[in-house]
């Protein structure tokens, strides 16, 4: 028996790989498929099925393309009802994968099709829980995305009550639990770094599996949501319904555009331009109304947050090497309408004298000695990071939620932007500009070079 945890850091998100007797499983794919054809292939395997826990809404799964290309069939829960050729199992179904046994456990709460899948090993043991989005490492999942005009979000987080405590939590102690996500994903609220632990542990830990009353649970698991990421509706329908290749996305995106094609198809296409260099080099030269999301921080979550259609068309200045992950992570999250990416990068931009702009940034120490009476500090960080510590001078402007506060966000004063540590802040600072706002200064460091460097009062809400 070999079981494999393919952890993809920037998605929060784990895949897993189970093999037996030259017998593939594949649990909730990423869509970029081929890692786990050409694992299968090293071993001499084959892949026979491909379990999806629910319908995904942070990332696109790469379910149809993986059976396309190796004749495994898709499995689902009970109530999913796909638009493509696929098992919907029933609750106790059990699939034989080699000598090892797949068990269909299905677990509605944070979505009515949410399953887990309980691994047998080859002596008939409970080995594993793959258990998706219902139970994460010291949380349990969201039970506001699959709201509907009959089920409410109270109405799934009572399900989600029973799901852990009718299948969950009577399975052995000693089993051990395989996650969807971990810390860093929308999916939850408040899950571990760690990927996998014991449920013996979560029962011990995780506040969700405690011996408290269903109204309680109910106030507990809904307490402190942030609002879902606007791409989550779209990305269940993608998943829902099916969508392109891999293959298709890889060879319309990457396509390199020497910089007078590159203006012209930006002019033509009102394509967004998004630049995935590192802030320190974007805020010196940047093609003028292009936006910061750098790939060296959560791209894809940010990427999803901010542009809020996913058919929005795109194009791409990266380090030069980097444009086919850019591309890849996007299409992760559902954004395939990438149009090419700046041969040469700024480089041959500035090199061709295409016009470029800048954003001031200054050091934590200086911001002191530049802050005037009338001007503002924007903390872009989340409500409940600010809660837990801020300037007394600055207000709460999450990035998620930018666009929200454009009105209350001065064109006369100076707008000082600061974040945790300065990528966040980069990126609102790249959204203002774009929107016509020259009023801005990036604070580097964020939070903690201001604490350290400044003697501005520091208070928690």
């Amino acid at each position: 028996m070999k079981i494999v945890q393919i952890y993809t850091g920037c998605l929060a998100q784990g895949a897993y790989y189970i093999e037996s007797e030259g017998e593939v499983a594949i649990i909730d794919p990423l869509r970029e498929v081929k890692p786990y054809i050409d694992k299968a292939d090293r071993n001499n395997a084959k892949i026979k099925y491909i379990f999806e826990t629910h319908y995904h809404a942070d990332f696109v799964s790469g379910h149809i393309d993986l059976a396309e290309k190796t004749g495994a069939e898709i499995v689902y829960g009970p109530l999913a009802k796909p638009n493509f050729k696929a098992i919907e199992a029933t609750d106790g179904q059990v699939f034989n994968l080699g000598k090892l046994k797949i068990k269909v456990l299905h677990t509605p709460g944070h979505t009515m099709e949410s399953t887990c899948y309980l691994l047998y090993d080859e002596n008939g043991n409970e080995n594993a829980l793959f258990s998706g989005d219902t139970l994460f490492i010291g949380d349990v999942g969201r039970p506001d995305l699959a709201q509907n005009g009959t089920i409410t979000m109270d109405d799934l987080a009572g399900k989600l009550y029973h799901s852990l405590r009718d299948k969950i939590m009577p399975l052995p102690d000693n089993l051990l639990v395989y996650p969807a996500h971990g810390a860093g994903s929308a999916c939850g609220k408040n899950m571990s770094s760690a990927t996998f632990d014991t449920l013996g542990n979560q029962k011990k830990v995780n506040y969700a599996l405690q011996d408290i009353s269903e109204s309680q649970f109910i106030k507990e698991v809904t307490d402190g949501l942030l609002p879902p990421p606007s791409y989550f509706p779209q990305n269940v329908a993608l998943n829902k319904k099916g969508i392109k290749s891999i293959d298709k996305v890889m060879k319309s995106g990457l396509v390199p555009l020497s910089p007078a094609d590159f203006e012209k198809i930006a002019n033509a296409e009102t394509a967004l331009v998004i630049d995935t260099r590192h802030q320190d080099k974007f805020e010196k030269a940047f093609i003028p109304n292009s936006i910061f999301i750098g790939i060296k921080g959560d791209f894809a979550p940010w990427v999803g947050n901010l542009v809020t259609d996913i058919k929005q068309p795109i194009l791409i200045v990266a380090d030069e090497g980097t444009e086919k992950e850019v591309i890849t992570r996007l299409a992760r999250v559902g954004y395939d309408n990438t149009l090419g990416y700046l041969e040469g990068g700024i480089e041959a931009w500035i090199k061709a004298e295409k016009e470029i702009d800048s954003i001031k940034s200054i050091d934590a120490s200086d911001l002191e000695q530049n802050f005037g009476t009338n001007d503002a500090v924007l903390d872009v960080r989340k409500e409940t990071e600010f809660e837990t510590e801020h300037l007394k001078i600055a207000k709460n402007t999450p990035l998620a939620n930018i666009s929200d506060f454009m009105e209350e966000i001065s064109h006369e004063k100076t707008n000082f932007i600061h974040c945790a540590g300065g990528y966040r802040s980069m990126v609102a600072s790249s959204i203002l500009k774009s929107r016509g706002l020259d009023n801005i200064v990036n604070i580097k460091g964020g939070i903690q070079a201001i604490k350290n460097n400044t003697d501005l009062e520091i208070v928690n809400s």
